[in-house]
C-alpha cells in the first residue's frame, strides 16, 4: 500500500475540507478531518490517503496540490510512505493520529532498530490501540525531511490522551529517544503530533 498523510494549516477549515473532499471523492481509503484539540504542530486538518500501490497518487496529486497552493493554506507537513496497518480487519476506534518524525541522519543502524521496536512494541501493551503501522518515509514536505510516520487508531480521544501518552512503556522506553536529556537521544526538531476524529464510515 502506498499512503499519503498530510497536515495541513489553514484559517478557513471548512472551505479547504470541502474541497479536497471533493478531490479525493473515489478514492476509497481517504479522510479529510478537522484536528482535534492537543495536537501539536498537527495543523488544522489531516489528511490521509491509502492507495493500493504508487501508480494511483500522481493523477490526483496535481489537483490536491491546487487546493493546498490556494491562500487559504498558510503551511504544509506531508509525508509519503509505504505499508499497510498492522491490526484486525475491522479495528474499529474513533480517533486517527499520525506522529511525523526525524531521526538523525548518523543514527547507527542496530539503534535505529532498537528505536523502530520499541515503538512497534506500544500497541503490544496498550489496549486503546485497535490498529497501527510504523514506516519509514519515502518523501518529506514541510519543516523537517522526516523519516519516520507512526499512526495509529484509538478507541477514543482519552485512549489516546491517557493510556497511550501516559502509559509505562511511553515514558520509560520510548521517550528516551526523544528527550535530549538522555544519552539515547535520537529524535531531531519538532515532531507533528497531530489527530483526528475517524468516521464510523
Amino acid at each position: 500500500m502506498y499512503n499519503v498523510t498530510t497536515l495541513i494549516h489553514t484559517d478557513q477549515r471548512d472551505p479547504v475540507i470541502a474541497a479536497l473532499r471533493e478531490v479525493v471523492r473515489d478514492v476509497p481509503d481517504a479522510l479529510v478531518e478537522a484536528t482535534l484539540p492537543g495536537v501539536r504542530n498537527g495543523g488544522d486538518i489531516l489528511m490521509h490517503l491509502r492507495f493500493a500501490d504508487h501508480s494511483q497518487w500522481p493523477e490526483l496529486q496535481a489537483p490536491v496540490d491546487k487546493v493546498l497552493s490556494t491562500p487559504a493554506v498558510t503551511h504544509v507537513d506531508s509525508a509519503h510512505y509505504r505499508g499497510s496497518p498492522a491490526g484486525p480487519n475491522d479495528p474499529g476506534g474513533s480517533v486517527y493520529r499520525a506522529l511525523f518524525l526525524r531521526v538523525a541522519p548518523d543514527t547507527p543502524d542496530d539503534v535505529l532498530a532498537r528505536f523502530e521496536a520499541d515503538l512497534a512494541a506500544m500497541p503490544r501493551y496498550v489496549a486503546t490501540i485497535t490498529a497501527w503501522q510504523l514506516s519509514r518515509v519515502t518523501t518529506a514536505i514541510g519543516t523537517s525531511p522526516w523519516t519516520h510516520v507512526f499512526s495509529q487508531r484509538f478507541t477514543d480521544v482519552d485512549g489516546l490522551r491517557g493510556p497511550y501518552l501516559m502509559h509505562p512503556i511511553h515514558w520509560a522506553y520510548v521517550d528516551r529517544w526523544f528527550d535530549p536529556e538522555c544519552p539515547e537521544y535520537i529524535v531531531r526538531d519538532r515532531v507533528c503530533h497531530s489527530f483526528c476524529h475517524y468516521p464510523d464510515s
